[in-house]
């Protein structure tokens, strides 16, 4: 139990010092040219920020298992698709929306099915179904931009008010972290990851739980698809859905999230999805080189492996390296200040 708690804390200690990294980039950039807090500016930045914080946070449901979802950026794209040609077939917005979230949801139902009862790795079944989702999308509108359906109520609930992208990141964020934190579900979730066959064994029913967690991963990659498809107007289907993934994925990790399981973040992924968003508008509005982002990029995704490895290390009571040897000495040092109150009060 202890060690539950301390682990717990330790990576409330890493969503800090992102988001404290977040917060001094933005004071940089601002610093440095009043057009980073500009209205426009802020609105622009909201706008990038939401997709890849849905993502992020969707991603971590399955990165959370030692799982991966390859699928989600290109579910992304074909979702507003769906809900043009479910209009022209007759439906609604409303019901063609509907429609097509069951539809993005299935798609996450047969990863999950595929991973769990036919044992094919998520990482080749996802990437399978990458390939076949461009393909629909290709064939579909015969690689011919469109106009999403339609304007109204929907649309602007959606997607067409400014703020709307953001504000639908940030509900889904506090909900991700209500479900994964406050929930059965979300304790068997990182139960799973930690250690299937002891989940299992214990009475979790862990295909379930993973063809779930598929379930949410693509219905939240179907809705930031319909969130872009009505704030940008049209829909492009060459647009390039892994970039997304990997930028979620890249949010998830860098907010604390393994890889390898056991431990995930909803908190730490929208908090890491912010930082990207930042890091890259201002980088664009000082005028560094686009490709200096992905450097930065990439050192930060190595950076936070490091780092997540080095948690790991140290909840398991294998060491840590410099940043282990930290942890434990404010371990024992908390320990030490219990002691006297534990002895005053007996």
């Amino acid at each position: 139990m202890r060690g539950k708690f301390w682990q717990s804390r330790l990576l409330q200690g890493q969503e800090l010092v992102i988001a404290l990294i977040g917060v001094a980039l933005a004071i940089f950039f601002g610093v440095y040219s009043s057009a980073f807090s500009s209205v426009s500016n802020l609105s622009t930045l909201s706008s990038y920020v939401a997709p890849i914080m849905i993502v992020g946070i969707a991603e971590v449901f399955v990165l959370t298992l030692g799982e991966i979802d390859l699928s989600v950026g290109e579910v992304y794209v074909l979702s507003p698709f769906l809900v043009v040609y479910l209009k022209d077939a007759g439906l609604g917005v409303v019901a063609g929306t509907i429609v097509t979230l069951l539809i993005c949801a299935a798609i996450g139902c047969i990863n999950g099915l595929i991973t769990v009862h036919l044992g094919v790795p998520s990482f080749i079944t996802t990437l399978g179904t990458v390939f076949a989702l461009q393909g629909i999308v290709l064939l579909s509108s015969n690689g011919i931009q469109i106009n999403p359906a339609g304007a109204g109520t929907i649309a602007n609930v959606l997607g067409g008010w400014t703020y709307s992208s953001i504000l639908w990141a940030l509900a889904i964020a506090v909900l991700g972290y209500v479900i994964f934190r406050r929930t059965t579900f979300g304790l068997h979730i990182t139960a799973v990851g930690g250690n299937q066959t002891a989940s299992g064994e214990s009475g979790i029913k862990v295909g379930a739980v993973k063809v779930w967690c598929f379930v949410l991963c693509s219905l939240l990659g179907g809705f930031v698809g319909l969130l872009d498809g009505y704030r940008i107007g049209s829909l492009n289907p060459g647009t390039d859905g892994l970039v997304l993934m990997f930028y979620g994925v890249a949010a998830a990790v860098i907010g604390g999230t393994a890889l390898t399981g056991g431990r995930g973040t909803m908190i730490g992924a929208a908090i890491g999805a912010i930082v990207l968003g930042v890091l890259e508008d201002g980088f664009n509005i000082i005028g560094i080189n686009a490709f200096a982002y992905q450097l930065v990029l990439g050192l930060a995704i190595l950076g936070a492996m490091v780092l997540n490895v080095q948690l790991e290390l140290v909840r398991s009571g294998k060491g840590g390296g410099v940043y282990g040897s930290f942890a434990r000495l404010v371990l024992r040092s908390r320990r030490a200040g219990r002691r006297p109150q534990e002895q005053g009060s007996s």
